[in-house]
């Protein structure tokens, strides 16, 4: 199965595909769109959009995930943040979308959902195999949020199963 993650970000939006097999993850694809905060909001929604569009496009996944936004002090912030994970999810173009919160991917990814942003690189290097951490940080949270997801529908499986 295909399942592509998305960290949303109106500055820099993290994509990362990969392929599942049950417990074993491949990472088929990652990166990150970036904006300019000089480019007007609906040209960055659109990049943001259409680039995703693309992955889409090109990767093929059978279902996504998406982080859900993280309200702290900011509100401006957390605005853009909600506007550029709604294009996200309209581009992911009617398959099924898993929302998860930050703290939910880093407790699926590193076993602690106060993980910093390097625990959660490394993590996600070891889980899929990988020679390199993933970068930018961004397209690694999303790899996070594509096996979180993945560990959940197998939760999920794992439970119907028992029944």
């Amino acid at each position: 199965m295909i399942i592509l993650g998305i960290d949303p970000g109106l500055a820099n939006t993290g994509w990362g595909v990969i392929e599942t097999s049950g417990s074993h993850f491949r990472c088929v694809a990652y990166g990150c769109i970036t904006t300019e905060s000089a480019m007007p909001l609906p040209e960055r929604l659109a990049r943001i959009h259409e680039s995703l569009c693309g992955v889409v496009e090109r990767y093929r996944p059978v279902e996504a995930s998406v982080e859900s936004v993280y309200f702290s002090n900011n509100a401006k912030t957390a605005f853009a943040t909600g506007q550029a994970r709604g294009v996200a999810i309209l581009a992911a173009k009617g398959i099924p979308v898993g929302e998860y919160g930050p703290g939910e991917i880093k407790l699926a990814v590193v076993g602690a959902g106060d993980a910093d942003k390097h625990q959660v690189q490394y993590m996600v290097r070891i889980v899929l195999g990988l020679k390199d951490e993933p970068k930018p940080d961004h397209a690694a949270d999303a790899l996070a949020a594509a096996i979180c997801h993945a560990n959940a529908r197998t939760g999920v499986a794992l439970a119907r199963a028992a029944l």
